[in-house]
């Protein structure tokens, strides 16, 4: 496969584009931790269950850093290819182009396994409302069902 120029090019929006997605992500999580933060120290009832999302969090954080990191070696790589293809060392260019893409499967593998631990965390959040929700609605439907059998 002959390498030219504008073949590590085509990475520049998307991995751009990906590291603006993983930035977004951070900032997300930076609020979240801020949030928490503030209601651990205001009202320690649910202590347990904070300091639980803490930690899923801290790893979270972990996890978004390592991809930005993998990210910007990708886009770093990308610039040292079209260096080195543009001084005509293709072997070399190929190597490094091929180091590229392995960095960025990294990040995105990183990536997914986030988004999986992220969704784990939601559905845990969800499934104590649906426990208030359940218990309302069985409440509700109960004092209905009293209602027009005493009438």
């Amino acid at each position: 496969m002959e390498l030219t120029l504008s073949t590590p090019a085509l990475l520049f929006s998307a991995i751009t584009l990906l590291m603006l997605a993983y930035t977004n992500r951070f900032l997300a999580m930076a609020n979240l931790i801020r949030g928490l933060h503030k209601e651990y120290k205001e009202d320690s009832m649910g202590e347990e269950v904070i300091i639980g999302q803490i930690k899923n969090l801290k790893k979270r954080l972990t996890m978004i850093k390592n991809m930005q990191t993998y990210g910007v070696i990708s886009f770093f790589l990308c610039v040292i290819c079209m260096f080195l293809l543009y001084q005509d060392f293709d072997i070399a260019a190929n190597w490094v182009f091929m180091a590229s893409m392995l960095s960025l499967l990294v990040s995105l593998g990183i990536s997914l396994a986030e988004i999986q631990i992220s969704n784990n965390a939601l559905n845990i959040e969800l499934s104590d409302i649906e426990d208030l929700l359940d218990i309302k609605t069985r409440t509700k439907f109960g004092q209905n069902y009293k209602k027009n059998n005493d009438g």
